[in-house]
């Protein structure tokens, strides 16, 4: 059915930034300013969401319902599983009529989900299902060209090759050890150029402490979390990016750019994850960091915001920006 512009969408999440940002890049892709909200499940619907169905009014944390008259939503963008409760409700209440748009794989199926949106490395497929290839971001070179000018005081004078280093930490998958960060340290003084360092809290504050200790001078920078968030200057500044093995947000933050993107292993991983990479390296995103060397190398950067956003307009009849 052809929708008319602009249409309503809404944003639900459990509140975590990331999933949150996924959802936003998404929404930007598409043109449109969505309407935020952060929720929480009441008892019974808490603990036994999704499973338990019969969601009312009263089962959100703040209540779901629509506001100045607005109506339900045409275009619901969601993510996390207390949002599978409220995108369920949401459904019902607009008698079907909303397009609901859920990000990650919902581990379950369920009629209200109309597009399911999973990186390549989970193995859900189906009709409802678009196969990106990481985590949708906000990432766009547009904004990466603001990035470069917003914090071009701070990375202009550095000299080339500049690398942004993206190092993250313990995860249910992954382990950061004192060992993996002496070789860390170890391989990044053996590089030729400029070094733009920033660290996750998983990387935890004596990991970072060291870090701090081993990769000083000059051409160094680490950000010290005070201030503006320089992230997304060191990616538009980036002649190379070296990132830590732990982390989707991260690996897709970096392919997004379109830089050779070198991957340093953490301890453990995943049969999940190792998809991921062999994923990322089939694209020609990605390679292994090796003893300090920088291989040059070019491949089209990921969007997977679009390719959702694409979608959705596919599906619903948008042929037009949704403005």
């Amino acid at each position: 059915m052809k929708r008319h512009n602009p249409i309503n969408c809404w944003i639900i999440t459990e509140g975590m930034i990331g999933t949150e940002n996924q959802c936003l890049g998404v929404a930007e892709s598409l043109g449109v300013t969505p309407r935020i909200m952060r929720i929480n499940l009441r008892e019974p619907w808490k603990t036994l969401t999704p499973w338990l169905k019969f969601e009312q009014e009263w089962s959100f944390s703040p209540p779901l319902s629509p506001v100045n008259g607005e109506g339900w939503p045409d275009l619901l963008i969601c993510a996390g599983r207390k949002a599978i409760a409220a995108a369920r409700y949401i459904k019902k209440q607009s008698k079907g009529k909303t397009f609901v748009t859920f990000l990650q794989d919902p581990k379950i199926n369920d009629s209200a989900l109309d597009l399911i949106a999973v990186p390549h490395h989970d193995t859900r497929r189906g009709e409802n299902v678009i196969v990106t290839h990481g985590a949708p971001n906000r990432i766009t070179p547009e904004k990466l060209k603001q990035a470069k000018k917003e914090f071009a005081l701070l990375f202009e004078p550095m000299s080339a090759p500049r690398i942004a280093v993206l190092i993250g930490g313990n995860s249910r998958t992954h382990k950061i050890t004192p060992n993996i960060i002496e070789g860390m340290i170890t391989s990044l003084n053996t590089i030729e150029g400029s070094l733009m360092i920033t660290a996750s809290r998983r990387t935890g504050e004596e990991n970072i402490a060291t870090l701090k200790q081993g990769l000083a001078g000059e051409n160094i920078y680490f950000w010290d979390g005070k201030g503006n968030n320089p992230y997304l200057g060191m990616l538009g500044w980036a002649d190379h990016i070296i990132v830590t093995s732990d982390s989707v947000s991260m690996l897709s933050d970096a392919a997004s750019t379109g830089k050779p993107v070198h991957i340093i292993g953490l301890e453990g991983g995943s049969k999940r994850f190792e998809r991921l990479y062999k994923h990322f390296e089939e694209i020609g995103a990605m390679r292994p960091f090796k003893d300090g060397n920088l291989e040059s190398w070019v491949y089209e950067p990921i969007h997977d915001a679009q390719l959702v956003a694409d979608e959705i307009k596919r599906r619903l009849g948008l042929t037009a920006p949704a403005l």
